[in-house]
């Protein structure tokens, strides 16, 4: 107990509150600070009041131990989600471009920092689509 740690989301919650599955989207959100021992594999966490609507006792094959990385840390907000299901990422920051080469044509790309990823989750876009 007051120990801190990332609790796991489930699949199906990551669509209903992060609006996005796939790669990039957090498995884990946190760190959590422990309330109490509820069971044998049941803990009680102080869970912030943006997630009221989720039940504060879990099992313990859904909880990490949390090691102090300030780069752990995903804040937890509100996103505009669009009836498709997807929303609207960010750009922060240009980090290099390059040329792809194909067959017939080259296609400009741009490696792109999105907002709340780190540098190394930066992804190589189309040039065309990131104009800036």
């Amino acid at each position: 107990m007051g120990d801190y740690v990332f609790i796991k989301v489930l699949p199906w919650k990551k669509i209903l509150m992060f609006g996005r599955q796939d790669k990039l989207s957090p498995r884990f959100i946190g760190p959590y600070h422990i309330l109490k021992h509820m069971g044998p594999i049941t803990y009680q966490f102080d869970l912030p009041p943006e997630l009221d609507r989720i039940h504060d006792v879990f099992h313990v094959s859904l909880l990490r131990r949390y090691h102090f990385d300030p780069t752990h840390i995903v804040p937890v907000k509100e996103i505009e989600v669009r009836p498709d299901l997807t929303f609207e990422e960010e750009l922060v920051q240009i980090l290099d471009c390059k040329v792809k080469i194909l067959r017939r044509k080259s296609i400009p790309l741009v490696k792109v920092v999105w907002h709340n990823h780190s540098s190394k989750e930066a992804t190589w876009e189309p040039k065309k689509a990131r104009r800036q």
